[in-house]
């Protein structure tokens, strides 16, 4: 990990984040392919642009991955097309939450491949964000709910971060929802779990607000202080009477030793993005902020989410500011 940079101003726990007044700053298209909801972006810079590849979908519930531009990181143009659209049997039913990664001018691209029966994490490849490489399902067999209360007791496995340097001379990615685990690469491609789907190195906590599920969101940032992972959401679940639950998605971030990837150092025990707006408590499924999305743009930490699985949001962290502070966005 020798000369790896890392944003010696940025901290665990990295924040205050604050929800821009303006929210939501994409939604639903009307008569197109995005018609219905639009959420779950990952996000990058791109020749000073902040680039969103963002999941929609029309009342089919097939989803695809979309682009926008922004100059500002807050106002965005979308182009008129899906970049990625199902076309494999193992992603028939969608194509759904991309993470990613740029490497040495390849960008790798991790999404869930959703079939109505199963959730897969996939990977494909590009160089210029238009034209994609399918890898396919990355793991066999490896059911990331396997230690919660609801395993599927199949191939259930979704939620990839790469991490943009090596350590230990190996490709590192943190992966799933339920449980957290790790997987590691020679070539980017083709990636081995560290673990069984028995050893997470990250689970839920019990009467914390990821009491019954976790998943990894945003890629990592090398911090000052350990390597910075961010949870998508961690959620909450109360039974109703007829057997199915409300659900209330939070997000966390926890820190680990670059040095010793394996091992978690500390986790927040309160979430720093909760459901307060009438788009996070109303939507497709509601009470959801999922963070998947994280850049530093001019100065800024931008954080782009999906509230209730129905449009797309972003919250701002100024490092000039400290907790407790208010951000005037």
């Amino acid at each position: 990990m020798a000369g790896t940079s890392f944003f010696k101003d940025a901290t665990f726990p990295l924040g205050p984040f604050v929800p821009y007044k303006n929210n939501p700053i994409l939604k639903p298209l009307g008569g197109s392919w995005e018609s219905a909801n639009l959420y779950n972006p990952a996000a990058l810079v791109v020749d000073d642009e902040v680039v969103l590849l963002y999941r929609a979908h029309a009342d089919d519930i097939v989803s695809h991955i979309g682009i926008a531009h922004s100059k500002d990181g807050y106002s965005f143009e979308r182009e008129s097309s899906p970049i990625l659209s199902p076309t494999e049997d193992y992603e028939r039913y969608g194509c759904e939450d991309p993470r990613i990664t740029a490497i040495d001018g390849t960008y790798y691209l991790t999404y869930t491949g959703w079939d109505r029966a199963r959730a897969q994490l996939c990977l494909a490849t590009s160089t210029d964000l238009h034209h994609w490489t399918k890898h396919g399902p990355m793991f066999e067999n490896f059911d990331t709910f396997a230690v919660t209360d609801s395993p599927t007791g199949g191939n259930w496995n979704k939620a990839g971060v790469i991490l943009p340097f090596q350590i230990e001379d190996k490709w590192w990615m943190y992966f799933g929802e339920g449980s957290v685990y790790w997987a590691t690469s020679d070539d980017l491609l083709h990636w081995t779990p560290g673990t069984s789907d028995k050893e997470p190195i990250y689970r839920p906590m019990e009467y914390s607000f990821d009491a019954d599920l976790v998943e990894i969101g945003a890629p990592p940032v090398l911090t000052s202080n350990g390597l910075l992972l961010f949870l998508a959401n961690g959620a909450t679940r109360q039974a109703r009477p007829d057997g199915t639950y409300d659900v209330d998605y939070r997000c966390g971030q926890f820190v680990i030793d670059p040095d010793k990837p394996r091992e978690v150092l500390a986790r927040m025990t309160t979430s720093w993005l909760h459901p307060q707006t009438f788009e996070e408590v109303n939507g497709l499924i509601p009470n959801v902020t999922f963070v998947e999305g994280l850049v530093y743009f001019h100065d800024l930490w931008f954080a782009y989410y999906g509230q209730s699985d129905t449009t797309l949001a972003t919250a701002v962290f100024d490092p000039k500011t400290t907790w407790g502070q208010t951000l005037n966005i």
